[in-house]
């Protein structure tokens, strides 16, 4: 892409941090409005898919909008032999940014609802049933984005990427947080939308499998993968809820 490895970076880090605070921002003003926990995760789900569709349509195109640890390492994995694909330089400068956006999206919205700043959460989210969740959540995100490039689709994917985190948010156990960097950034708050730092890294493990299974599943439907690059506009997400 033509921006500079910096700004790339500062576009990666100031989205994925949006994001996180519109999932953790949202949730926490769900709970303070209604009792009902149906009703927040709906709050909830609808913020998320309107603020991630509008963060990919404006970062996009300076970065590739992945906010994704898993969504960048797929970039470079698919994109290595080409010239114009994700180097190692990039993945070790992108993937740090987005976690360190994903705090400060979480810290920034305890703030503006005055909550602690920092407050580890106490939301257990340790099961079987909601690490399948991360897999399926995780390998459908990574099979709509690249497949979308490999059919020229690409420039649907605000739409098609939003829409997807947003039903996901409802036929996965885990809510579909799909997504490593959101996943420790939701841990620095105790609310709706917080995780358990014991809980962390069997989810991102989960994610991981999910991206492999994703790639795979991209290879079997669209046959050898093409040449690939960070051009492939992606985010996501992600979310328990988003993201709860």
């Amino acid at each position: 892409m033509s921006a500079s490895l910096g700004r790339r970076v500062a576009a990666e880090a100031l989205g994925t941090g949006l994001l996180v605070t519109v999932v953790v921002g949202s949730g926490i003003q769900a709970t303070e409005l209604t009792p009902d926990v149906g009703v927040q995760l709906l709050a909830n789900s609808l913020a998320t898919v309107f603020g991630l569709g509008v963060l990919i349509l404006l970062l996009g195109p300076v970065s590739g909008a992945h906010f994704n640890p898993v969504v960048t390492l797929a970039a470079w994995f698919t994109g290595r032999h080409t010239a114009d694909g994700l180097t190692l330089r990039d993945v070790a400068a992108y993937v740090p940014a987005q976690i360190a956006g994903a705090i400060g999206g979480a810290v920034l919205a305890d703030a503006m609802f005055a909550k602690p700043l920092v407050q580890f959460s106490t939301r257990d989210r340790s099961a079987n049933h909601l690490w399948l969740g991360e897999v399926l959540a995780t390998a459908g995100l990574i099979l709509l984005i690249f497949g979308l490039g490999r059919i020229g689709r690409a420039s649907l994917a605000p739409l098609a990427v939003a829409a997807y985190i947003g039903a996901a948010y409802w036929f996965t156990s885990s809510t579909s947080f799909a997504n490593p960097a959101v996943t420790i950034g939701r841990a620095f708050t105790d609310t709706f939308a917080g995780i358990a730092p014991a809980s962390v890294i069997p989810f991102i493990a989960a994610q991981l499998l999910g991206a492999a299974l994703g790639l795979g599943a991209v290879a079997a439907v669209y046959g050898r993968p093409a040449p690939a690059s960070d051009k492939v506009v992606v985010p996501h997400g992600e979310t328990e809820l988003a993201s709860s």
